[in-house]
């Protein structure tokens, strides 16, 4: 009984990891001069397209980037480097099909 209820309770931790690690992030390493951010989502068994805007603290778009995320694949990646940035709070937005995913970071 007490192995089906680590069993039972391994499984719940790693889906709600899952969970969490779904939608939008990004990371700003300073040494490298680089911004990393990241689309997750739950793999799916056909390609699906994605657009990706970065939005600049003016509230304008940077960049605007259709992906195509292949079957079988989670997640997407795009990078920008921090040098000749607009310094203010940024916005990392994702659209897949109809749901809007993002995520902000400041360049100081």
């Amino acid at each position: 009984m007490n192995k089906l209820f680590t069993t039972f309770a391994f499984c719940i931790s790693i889906l709600s990891a899952e969970q969490d690690s779904l939608g939008a992030d990004c990371l700003i390493i300073k040494d490298e001069n680089s911004i990393i951010c990241k689309y997750s989502n739950v793999r799916k068994s056909y390609d699906r397209d994605i657009k990706i805007f970065w939005i600049n603290p003016k509230e304008n778009i940077s960049r605007e980037k259709e992906v195509i995320v292949p079957a079988g694949h989670g997640s997407v990646y795009d990078f920008r480097y921090i040098q000749a940035r607009m310094k203010g709070l940024w916005t990392f937005k994702v659209i897949d099909k109809e749901k809007e995913y993002s995520t902000s970071f400041e360049i100081k």
